[in-house]
């Protein structure tokens, strides 16, 4: 009986993400959408120490590894599914070898609402290797300097959103040595993103 069930589960995500990626247009479809801000200030990357639900984690102990960092949060309505879908999809791709180099950090810019908890059930709807991060409102202003990343609270939207969280939409890629080598852009297609990660493995 389960094994039917995981077939039919895997389909039916198989197919969102095929629809993610050549039908929706989330910004078209949001009565408040968000506004997409531009880099903060010119990114430096860096060293940090959030909290996951796993505990505290710390950048600098991934050395090795290719870390992809994502700022947002867990009632974006637009920006952070598509790009959290998209480079599941690209993890999905890379040879299982590959995939235990790699990490995936969602770094909440709405520590308000998203404890270390609601981020880790969040993060696994797209990947079980994606780990949510907060922490208090300063370390993670803090954070978002160091990668460039803008972010603002919006207006009230009437509904059960509450508020909704402007912010950069971009994804940070460190390298094995923990520096930052690339940025990519909102909805970077799959293949690309798996090609930038392969990219980084070869060279470290």
């Amino acid at each position: 009986m389960q094994r039917p069930l995981l077939i039919a589960a895997n389909l039916l995500l198989a197919g969102i993400l095929v629809w993610l990626l050549w039908h929706w247009d989330p910004i078209a479809d949001q009565p408040h959408p968000l506004q997409t801000l531009a880099l903060g200030e010119t990114p430096t990357g860096g060293d940090f120490r959030l909290e996951s639900a796993a505990g505290p984690l710390d950048l600098a102990n991934l050395r090795g590894q290719v870390v992809l960092i994502h700022f947002g949060y867990t009632w974006c309505p637009d920006i952070c599914p598509t790009n959290l879908a998209f480079i599941a999809s690209a993890i999905r791709t890379l040879s299982l070898e590959e995939q235990e180099r790699v990490e995936v950090l969602f770094v909440s810019v709405d520590p308000e609402r998203d404890d270390a908890a609601r981020l880790a059930q969040y993060t696994s709807y797209f990947h079980p290797r994606f780990r949510g991060l907060t922490g208090s409102p300063e370390q993670i202003a803090e954070v978002a300097r160091l990668y460039g990343a803008a972010y603002r609270r919006g207006e009230e939207t009437g509904s059960s959103l509450g508020y909704l969280v402007d912010h950069t939409s971009f994804t940070y890629v460190v390298d094995p040595q923990g520096r930052l080598a690339r940025t990519l852009d909102h909805a970077t297609p799959p293949e690309r993103i798996a090609a930038t990660i392969r990219s980084l493995l070869v060279g470290g």
